[in-house]
């Protein structure tokens, strides 16, 4: 993004000509329009960054290197890899990680 693209959305969804002079409520409302903006999408399809870095994160709490976890999204999702889900697909398989990582800890509990 250009520094003249940032100015303007910085204009049109604060008021404001600079980052230094948002208070926190504009701020906020400036991340807002950020992460739902295209900027920070993947694909087409609206798989995220944020997204994607949860979905990296999970991977390496189990362990996980890029290798497997390719083979776990074409088994249960019949894509080639991350960058081909779906902004719904990432979240199912969000879920379906975090539901793994769960169920390894009860296991290991008991």
């Amino acid at each position: 993004m250009s520094d003249s693209e940032y100015r303007q959305i910085l204009k049109s969804t604060t008021g404001k000509e600079s980052a230094k002079d948002l208070d926190e409520a504009q701020f906020r409302k400036m991340m807002h329009y950020f992460v739902r903006s295209n900027y920070y999408r993947i694909n087409p399809l609206g798989f995220t960054l944020k997204q994607k870095l949860y979905i990296d994160y999970l991977a390496k709490e189990l362990g996980w290197d890029n290798f497997h976890l390719s083979n776990f999204i074409n088994k249960y999702y019949h894509r080639s890899g991350l960058k081909y889900l779906s902004r719904q697909e990432a979240a199912k398989l969000i879920e379906s990680l975090k539901n793994i990582i769960k169920h390894k800890k009860e296991v290991g509990n008991a």
